[in-house]
């Protein structure tokens, strides 16, 4: 089956499994954010994922390639979005394990019912809708700011859809750390494991990855952080091999 490729639309190599992904040109592209949670994500032989506000489709595609679940599920709401990333899917004949849906995330427990994931990823918008000047591309405000889902609504519906003892797994800002632990735990999310990713050794960090656990016990593990460049303009060992290159 051949897949359509628009005049404003490109194809990028994911350098996993030979993989592709379909990507607006001058629009919303995915980033190292999402990488680097596909790589810190753990979905195991069997498992059912999702992945919640999943724009291109990047993630639950990374994940297919580099994990044994058997279902991957993407949830986005912008309708263009889904169409794009289902036809990345279809590009990668991944029909079979991964599928995209429109829906919106904060009514993710009803659309798919309650107990019913063993891993929930997102990468959701980091900034406040109260901060922050809001891009006046509407897929790129949507992706960057909590115009649509907020923190809240991310833990809430994580929640709501993880059988008990599922994973979430997501990335955000570190600047907003205290909230996320705070949010997490008001949903009986209890993190257990949290990565800081620095852009330079020197460099203060920029992103956190963290994994919280479904009425898990109270323990948190903080393991050795993400050094994104060992030099400028080179990835550090660890990139390359989150990457795949």
């Amino acid at each position: 089956m051949e897949v359509i490729v628009r005049e404003d639309e490109r194809i990028d190599d994911l350098q996993r499994n030979g993989y592709q992904i379909i990507q607006k040109k001058g629009g919303f592209c995915f980033g190292m954010d999402a990488v680097l949670l596909s790589g810190f994500a753990n979905v195991k032989e069997g498992e059912n994922a999702i992945d919640l506000g999943t724009g291109t489709g990047i993630i639950p595609i990374l994940l297919e390639a580099k994990n044994k679940g058997q279902k991957y599920v993407g949830l986005e709401i912008q309708e263009d979005m889904v169409e794009m990333a289902c036809r990345s899917v279809v590009l990668n004949h991944l029909e079979n394990k991964v599928s995209i849906i429109q829906g919106d995330i904060r009514g993710a427990g009803k659309q798919f019912g309650l107990a019913t994931f063993d891993v929930v990823t997102s990468n959701p918008p980091y900034i406040s809708d109260a901060h922050g000047l809001k891009n006046p591309d509407l897929p790129k405000a949507i992706a960057r700011h909590e115009v649509l889902c907020k923190l809240e609504d991310v833990a809430r519906e994580a929640a709501g859809l993880l059988k008990p003892g599922g994973h979430l797994f997501m990335v955000h800002r570190p600047q907003r750390l205290i909230e996320i632990i705070t949010t997490l735990k008001q949903f009986n999310l209890e993190p257990k494991r949290m990565k800081m990713v620095h852009p330079f050794l020197n460099r203060d960090a920029n992103m956190v990855l963290i994994e919280a656990v479904r009425g898990g016990k109270s323990m948190m593990k903080v393991e050795a952080p993400i050094i994104v460049y060992k030099a400028p303009g080179v990835y550090s060992e660890e990139i390359y091999e989150i990457y795949g290159y």
